[in-house]
């Protein structure tokens, strides 16, 4: 794993699934982490855990306002940001007959508007700092489509989007922005998609398997860090090969 001692992180969604292993990771790599998420029970405890080097503060990530308190607090307690994970998501699963529009908006306000929210409000600070790297988590659900999620689908698509656009925006300040695609990972939000469904998506898996938390943040290090340091607009896949086929 690389050495992220020169790192101040805002991780959102950290109180579980890859929020937390993100924030497990980045801590015990070295930086400085602010970790964001609705559960503020699960999210004390963490930072509890993690100690000085980590900081719980509770956000909605659909609220603009919200946003901008959550930086400047991280910023007064550890300084300029300069890595900024937007992993905060849900999975609210349905055909276009089933889905309503109060369900649809929601998954766009917090799939889709967080990451405009989180980017824009985290710029300042990367440009105190000189530098820095966004990664905004789609899904493999950002690259094909996928019946039963036509919000979900159209999120995650989003999200790619707004990644290339910000890649070429931001490439003049030294920030990089790249998405990450993960496919079947055993979180929460797994619990969205219907059992039958998970277990034929499995079937058709080449690696056989569901990914596990603590190796989509092995991807989230290589990006916060200096290794990853000519990646910016790429989209990294972690889907034991699913969409290779």
């Amino acid at each position: 794993m690389a050495d992220l001692n020169n790192v101040t992180a805002l991780v959102t969604g950290a109180s579980s699934g890859m929020g937390k292993a993100t924030a497990e990771n980045f801590v015990e790599h070295g930086a400085k982490v602010i970790m964001t998420d609705l559960n503020e029970k699960d999210g004390q405890a963490l930072q509890e855990m993690l100690g000085d080097n980590a900081i719980f503060i509770k956000l909605d990530v659909s609220s603009y306002d919200e946003w901008q308190q959550v930086v400047a607090d991280g910023e007064k307690k550890f300084g300029p940001i300069n890595v900024l994970v937007n992993n905060a998501g849900i999975g609210i699963m349905g055909t276009i007959d089933d889905i309503t529009p109060e369900q649809y908006d929601k998954v766009i306000k917090v799939n889709q508007y967080s990451v405009y929210y989180g980017m824009k409000t985290i710029l300042p600070s990367m440009r105190k700092a000189g530098k820095g790297s966004i990664i905004n988590l789609s899904s493999i659900g950002g690259l094909v489509g996928m019946p039963g999620s036509i919000a979900y689908g159209a999120s995650k698509f989003a999200v790619r989007g707004m990644t290339k656009d910000m890649a070429l925006e931001l490439a003049h300040d030294n920030i990089r922005v790249n998405s990450v695609h993960p496919g079947t990972i055993d979180t929460p939000i797994l619990n969205g998609v219907p059992q039958d469904q998970q277990d034929e998506i499995k079937k058709i898996i080449p690696l056989g398997r569901n990914g596990r938390p603590e190796e989509l943040a092995n991807v989230m290090n290589f990006l916060a860090s200096d290794e990853s340091s000519y990646i910016t607009g790429a989209e990294l896949v972690a889907d034991g090969g699913y969409t290779a086929q």
